[in-house]
């Protein structure tokens, strides 16, 4: 994430951009919100745990939209920042020295984000 953009931003246009996407594609975007309502529904894992995987996944594949996402649903779900400090560990366990990077752009989303859930939640095109 550069200096100038915030991840509050990010989310906007992230969902902005899946909105477009799925007025050109609608079963694909259908097919992968079922898919995620699947995979992050309660079950032996609870969504808050699932969250913070998909977190970590998005830190070692790099994927800074995919931080925003994940660590705002991490934290509606619940997770406290150590709990998304710890699976950021896990993070860079598994993608080495790229992955401490994006862990660190993890860490300012969890901040900038934190503070938003307080002020305005965001609209979100997967909840």
């Amino acid at each position: 994430m550069t200096s100038t953009a915030s991840y509050q931003q990010s989310l906007r246009d992230v969902n902005a951009q899946v909105i477009d996407f799925a007025e050109h594609q609608p079963e694909t975007v259908l097919a992968f919100s079922s898919l995620r309502k699947a995979a992050l529904a309660d079950g032996d894992l609870n969504s808050k745990t699932k969250e913070l995987i998909a977190l970590a996944i998005a830190v070692a594949s790099q994927c800074d939209g995919c931080i925003a996402f994940h660590v705002d649903h991490a934290i509606t779900a619940g997770a406290t920042a150590n709990e998304i400090k710890e699976a950021l560990s896990v993070a860079v366990l598994m993608g080495g020295g790229p992955a401490l990077v994006y862990a660190t752009h993890a860490m300012q989303a969890m901040n900038e984000l934190s503070e938003m859930q307080e002020d305005e939640p965001l609209p979100r095109y997967f909840d």
